[in-house]
């Protein structure tokens, strides 16, 4: 009986407690966190004992392999890792009444904090399962008719092009793509590409705030400016974005905004974000069917029928890892660690560095090619004889292997592909 009242304590507080002084985070790594900021030097480049503390706390810095792919899909530090297992424990005894009677209520307090993180009203915040989910929902959701145009680009996301594309077959939009040679280390280059391509009949321009392919940070702030000085929105692929670099969504001056958690944030695998300005959302259809399609309450955009509430939860001991560390600070070691090991390679005869070292231009993503071997010969060889997981691509001009650090990145692994891009180059 003592074991079942425990239990039954320890269920209720896993279904609210991800926000409060008995959050898994303050158990496995507050202590922990404060004691390396002992290590904390502001005038530092590198503060690797600081950094060691925080490789710790996840597990995939202790893999066999070497994860350079980030940018695909970031692996969980072992706070939200427990988090997830615990929920799904918790569900495990009844998912009908653990779910819904008690996880559910905590999707309130989530939705809070991802406002904040987001710094934006949480009556803006929908959350669902990734950034494809949340722009699809814009995309097939805004009341477009036949002949209205959008801009976006050759290099967005393969899913969202894809969206627009079918819009235009079923509604008969018109879809063109701009084309860039990236790297391109000049914001107004970028605006008067996509002004040039503005029409009477254009609506819509769709921005990648980071570019999947090769990293380029793009000016979207900019190019909401001028885009709401002709009367069109702004939509917004923030996926590669959220978690990584320190910005409000309210700076970016958009209308619409779609990420994945589960990338840079690092939360469970199938977790995202869409946020609609308050004055759009009743416009905006839901994707899956809601009892009021147009109200314009954020929360007709969660109707997805049963999903993992287990994931949605742990999302929480996500955002509470984020914030021991800051966002700001998060940033700049990542960008560190990518311009650390790029530096070096781009010094290689034969190597190639496809992405931006300036901050402003890029930050964890750089693309990199060796004279003589395509793509995927490159990524293999990465693997086969080094245990180094990147991927590669090859599209659209783009050519190149896509390296992706994150903070528990260790410095030696990157001293490991340096030395594998040596050895590589020589036989090629």
């Amino acid at each position: 009986m003592n074991n079942r009242r425990s239990f039954m304590k320890k269920s209720a507080a896993l279904g609210l407690g991800a926000f409060g002084i008995n959050s898994l985070f303050n158990e496995l790594h507050a202590a922990d966190f404060q004691n390396a900021e002992r290590f904390w030097d502001p005038g530092s480049e590198t503060n690797d004992d600081y950094w060691a503390t925080i490789q710790e706390a996840y597990t995939a810095s202790k893999s066999d392999v070497i994860i350079l792919n980030n940018g695909g899909v970031s692996p969980s530090p072992l706070v939200v890792q427990e988090a997830l297992e615990k929920y799904n424990r918790q569900a495990a005894q009844g998912p009908s009444y653990y779910m819904w009677r008690i996880m559910d209520k905590g999707r309130e307090p989530l939705r809070q904090r991802l406002a904040a993180m987001g710094g934006c009203d949480p009556e803006e915040i929908a959350i669902n399962r990734n950034a494809t989910e949340a722009l699809n929902t814009v995309i097939f959701g805004l009341p477009l008719q036949k002949g209205d145009e959008v801009i976006g680009m050759k290099y967005d996301y393969p899913n969202m092009m894809n969206a627009w594309r079918q819009r235009q077959l079923r509604d008969g939009i018109v879809y063109k793509q701009l084309s860039f040679d990236f790297p391109i280390e000049n914001d107004a280059q970028i605006v008067k590409a996509y002004e040039d391509a503005i029409t009477p009949q254009t609506k819509i321009i769709h921005v990648t705030h980071v570019v999947n392919w090769v990293g380029q940070i793009m000016p979207v702030k900019k190019i909401s400016q001028m885009a709401h000085k002709k009367g069109i929105e702004v939509i917004v692929d923030g996926a590669h974005s959220f978690g990584l670099i320190d910005f409000k969504i309210s700076d970016l001056e958009c209308d619409y905004f779609g990420t994945s958690l589960h990338k840079f944030l690092s939360a469970p695998v199938g977790s995202g974000m869409m946020w609609v300005k308050k004055d759009k959302i009743a416009k905006i259809w839901p994707l899956v069917c809601n009892h009021e399609p147009t109200s314009a309450d954020i929360r007709k955009f969660e109707t997805l029928g049963t999903r993992s509430f287990c994931i949605e939860q742990a999302i929480g001991e996500a955002i509470n890892f984020q914030e021991g560390i800051g966002t700001k600070r998060k940033q700049e070691r990542i960008h560190y660690l990518k311009k650390y090991w790029a530096e070096k390679a781009q010094q290689i005869p034969g190597v190639k560095i496809h992405t931006s070292l300036k901050p402003e231009y890029s930050c964890a993503i750089a693309g990199v090619s060796v004279d003589g071997l395509k793509p995927g010969e490159l990524d293999s060889k990465f693997f086969n004889d080094f245990k180094i997981h990147t991927t590669p691509v090859s599209y659209e001009g783009v050519h190149c292997v896509r390296v992706t650090p994150h903070v528990y990145t260790k410095i030696s692994d990157l001293d490991k592909l340096v030395g594998a891009l040596e050895k590589i180059s020589k036989k090629a």
